[in-house]
């Protein structure tokens, strides 16, 4: 939220390549082998496409956002946050956005798990810096589906594109297949542990 606010009078500007009108051409690299991963993955894929297409927002309060905010990009120094890195991603998007790619890396367990009690903590935390509109907290678990495509996606291509000898492990496109399940099943940000208002514990 503190980088959010930064970023407020941040002059340079670029559009972001893969947010959801970058998902169909991954989505058509993929497409013929996608069930060799999963069975039905290339169906449910095509389907969530079609709906995210349809659905998604635009009006949404807009700002420079990191866009792969994953636990391996933020540095700590005891219980304090002490640097972020890796703005590879970095792009002028919706700042919710942003939210929702940091509830799926930071609000699930290794198991895949959704962790009511950390979105809680997220969210709130969030909402102390910068408030949430309500236009972008009845957003949220749309974005939340569309940042868990975009990742499913982008795995999903790097694992059916291991090229031979390669040193870097790909990471598993499934663990988004359950991510991406999970929001869809959300109706509001109470699903996520606050309330739709007040965005408190």
């Amino acid at each position: 939220a503190k980088m959010h606010l930064a970023g407020a009078d941040f002059k340079m500007s670029r559009g972001n390549s893969l947010s959801v009108s970058g998902w169909r051409p991954l989505f058509d690299q993929a497409a013929e082998r996608a069930d060799s991963v999963q069975s039905g993955l290339r169906d449910f894929l095509r389907a969530e496409l079609d709906f995210l297409e349809s659905a998604w927002p635009s009006a949404l309060p807009r700002g420079v956002i990191h866009a792969d905010l994953f636990p391996d990009n933020v540095f700590f120094l005891g219980d304090k946050l002490s640097g972020l890195i890796d703005f590879y991603f970095a792009c002028n998007d919706m700042l919710a956005y942003d939210v929702a790619i940091c509830v799926n890396a930071w609000c699930f367990e290794p198991d895949h798990s959704f962790n009511v009690t950390k979105a809680r903590a997220f969210l709130n935390a969030y909402a102390r810096e910068r408030k949430l509109s309500p236009e972008e907290q009845d957003a949220l678990p749309l974005l939340a589906r569309g940042a868990a495509m975009r990742f499913l996606l982008t795995r999903l291509v790097d694992w059916l594109n291991v090229p031979p000898g390669a040193l870097v492990r790909p990471k598993d496109p499934l663990e988004y297949v359950r991510k991406l399940r999970f929001h869809q099943s959300v109706k509001s940000m109470r699903d996520y542990g606050v309330e739709q208002s007040g965005m408190v514990a």
